[in-house]
């Protein structure tokens, strides 16, 4: 029996403790928490830990030790099919069926959940509007779509059934500048307008002061920090300094201006 909505947070880590079979250790002690409704933006370099704890929220993965709770219960409690089902996954890759049309992969987790073929036909129409597509791309094949527009699919995709939650795995970290830029300012108006709860990993600042409502910095499979962008750009955690020594001037004028 799955679990009711709970009033706490949507997501959360309690002392999760991650290590490989040979014992190297991916997550040492997280305990963050992901309110409902915000964009919670993992930042850190490769090897930090950010697509491990990412990959725990689904249930790819399980902790050693400690809990990762989605909607107040343990997600070894959880159904591991229907868990899946109910949150939203995108990544760099978009991992979209080269032998599936557009309408076919959009349509492919509420087809698995029984819905009828109108309404999935009609919830593929709706979607791809949605993501800045026409609705007649709904018959092509991937490889007739360029990058970005895979992107965008792979985006409608994560919403087909209307998750609460969704996870984004440096989804916009392939395709070029004036693309990247497009898609970030279509996700900050999806989530305006949609409200999920959001898990997005990236190792670039500029993205991450500009989509998130908080910021988790992450080093070597330790939280470092979780702050809002402004004091992101105010913090004089050494870690948090040298990011943003490294990204230059200008990133107050791309910080996420709806977040306190």
């Amino acid at each position: 029996m799955e679990p009711t909505l709970d009033p706490g947070p949507v997501i959360e880590f309690r002392d999760v403790y991650y290590a490989l079979p040979n014992g190297r250790v991916l997550l040492d002690g997280l305990n963050l928490s992901v309110q409902r409704g915000e964009t919670l933006v993992l930042l850190g370099r490769s090897g930090s830990g950010k697509t491990t704890t990412l990959k725990l929220i689904n249930r790819l993965l399980s902790p050693t030790s400690g809990q990762v709770r989605v909607n107040g219960a343990s997600t070894l409690e959880r159904d591991v099919i229907r868990l899946r089902r109910s949150i939203g996954y995108v990544i760099q890759e978009v991992g979209l069926f080269p032998h599936y049309t557009v309408e076919r992969n959009i349509g492919l987790v509420p087809r698995i959940g029984g819905w009828p073929p109108a309404r999935i036909h009609s919830r593929v129409a709706e979607l791809l509007q949605m993501v800045g597509l026409d609705p007649q791309m709904a018959s092509r094949y991937p490889h007739q779509l360029s990058g970005g527009q895979r992107q965008r699919v792979g985006v409608a995709r994560a919403l087909a059934a209307d998750p609460a939650i969704l996870l984004m795995d440096e989804p916009f970290g392939a395709l070029d500048a004036i693309t990247r830029d497009q898609l970030q300012r279509e996700f900050l108006s999806l989530q305006q307008r949609l409200n999920k709860s959001v898990v997005f990993v990236t190792h670039d600042l500029r993205e991450a002061l500009r989509l998130a409502s908080r910021i988790a910095l992450m080093e070597a499979g330790k939280l470092v920090k979780v702050l809002s962008p402004r004091d992101f750009l105010r913090s004089s955690d050494p870690l948090a300094a040298a990011y943003l020594r490294a990204f230059g001037e200008g990133l107050d004028a791309v910080a996420n201006r709806g977040t306190s």
